[in-house]
Parts: C-alpha cells; structure tokens; sequence
C-alpha cells in the first residue's frame, strides 16, 4: 500500500498547490475535501495575524499543518533548521526570520509543485537564509548531524516508514539538536474501514500513530526526553466533518468512533 498511499499524497497535494498558483486564496486543507475553501478542524486557527501577515499570502493560503511549530518552538539567531515536508513554505519563511541572516533553513518536500510554489514566497518574501530541497522525508538528503532543529506540521502522520522518517531525523540532527513537530496523534485505535480510506490517509487521520506508539517510535530511534502535548483534541462534531470531508469513507458509527479519537499535538524530544 505504501506506493499507492505516496502517489495518492503527491497528487493531493500537488493539485493544492496548483490551486494557489492559480490565485486561489482557499485552496488548503489537511483533510477537507477536493476544494478545501472551508478549513477543516485540523487546519482552521493556527496562524496569528502578526505572523500572517509577516508572510507572503501564497505561503498561508498553501499551509496544511495542523499546529503551529514556530510557536511553540524557541529557535536561536545562528541555528540550522530542517522543516520535513515544508509545502508552500509558511513555516521555513517563519523560522528564517527568527534564525536571522547568520541561521540558515531548509524545506524538504517531495511534490514538485509545491517547491515551485515555496521557492515562489521565498523570492517575494526576499529570504536568502532558506534553500528548499526535492526528496523524501524517508531519505533525507543531507548529511549526518547538519541541523540543530527539525521541524514538521502534519506530515510524518503521511509517511508509510515512520521508523525510517525518525531514524532519519535523528540522523541529521547534531548531538544536543531537537525534534519539535506537530502532527496528528491518535488516542485508540480508529476502526478497520476509517484506516483503509484512502482519503484519511492523505487527510492525515488514517496513518496517524496511537499516542504510546509515537513515544516508543522516538525512543526506538535513539530520542530522549520525548514529550507529546495536546493542542487540539476533535469533537464529535470536528469528527464528523472529518469523515464528510473524507468523501463519505465511514458510516455513522465509524464516524462516531472518530469522536475523541483523534488530536493535534505537539512532539518534543531530544539527540543525546
């Protein structure tokens, strides 16, 4: 299933990113349906007005987090950052800014384009401490311990090798260096027809880890210090125009059992 789930992301969210390029300003959605113009409950609040208006409107209107790294995240004049699946760039744009001109940022992501549309924001936001980069984030190419942060907004939960996305992670991180993502974290274990819908998947349900099993993935690849703090848990509501968004993928009673199950959270842990 895994080439079947990455084909189907690159093509979600490559058509995203060809709605912004077009002039679409409600093109996003982490899990709303094909024309995303209202957020969904994963996307919808994440961003203040002083930082979105520190951005190009391309960069926001292209963003599918589900929580706000560069909030809740200190970074330091001078530091390396690594943002893994970065879009439309809303979040390397951010950190570039706090990293200043002696710091340096880069954006990883496997869709063409939404490069396209990030390199587009870096040159009308005027950002020369940013370079983004074509890959995987299973395969990150970059060499061992190049970045002191690593950084993500709802996109591990996409990534068919978890493990791998982690060992990788680790990898390029210097010694001392953190992970502070957020991401999707299931709280039970969602029902077998919500965990087969593709459309879950790339709405960044489906693939999502159990809480305990984020925590012993982390721990697994060498991680300390691994914290995982909710900033969002969805409602019976959330989780019903979840399923709807999702083209119908569950009856009522799978989309009863989504209620409560699914949070945004926010993911820390350290390289010794």
């Amino acid at each position: 299933m895994s080439d079947e789930v990455k084909d189907a992301v690159k093509k979600r969210y490559g058509s995203i990113a060809a709605l912004v390029q077009s002039g679409s300003s409600s093109a996003s959605c982490c899990g709303g349906g094909s024309e995303c113009g209202d957020r969904d409950p994963i996307t919808r609040d994440l961003y203040d007005p002083a930082q979105a208006g520190a951005i190009p409107g391309a960069a926001l209107a292209a963003s599918m987090g589900c929580g706000n790294p560069t909030a809740l995240l200190e970074l330091r004049p001078g530091e390396t950052v690594l943002d893994l699946g970065s879009g439309g760039g809303i979040d390397v744009l951010l950190s570039a800014q706090r990293v200043g001109p002696s710091g340096k940022v880069f954006g990883l992501d496997m869709t063409t384009e939404m490069l396209e549309l990030a390199r587009r924001n870096q040159r009308e936001a005027g950002a020369t401490n940013v370079d983004f980069l074509l890959g995987s984030i299973e395969a990150i190419p970059l060499p061992d311990e190049s970045v002191d942060v690593v950084i993500s907004n709802c996109v591990i939960n996409l990534s068919t090798d978890k493990a791998r996305t982690l060992a990788e992670a680790f990898r390029v991180l210097r010694p001392g260096g953190r992970f502070a993502v957020s991401d999707v974290v299931l709280r039970r274990e969602l029902t077998g027809s919500a965990k087969a819908s593709m459309e879950l998947w790339t709405g960044c349900i489906a693939g999502a880890l159990i809480e305990g099993e984020y925590r012993d993935a982390l721990k697994l690849a060498g991680f300390v210090d691994v914290s995982i703090e909710p900033t969002r848990v969805f409602d019976k509501a959330d989780s019903a125009k979840l399923a709807a968004d999702a083209g119908g993928c569950c009856g009522s009673t799978e989309a009863d059992a989504l209620d409560g199950a699914v949070m945004s959270a926010f993911i820390r842990a350290t390289k010794p």
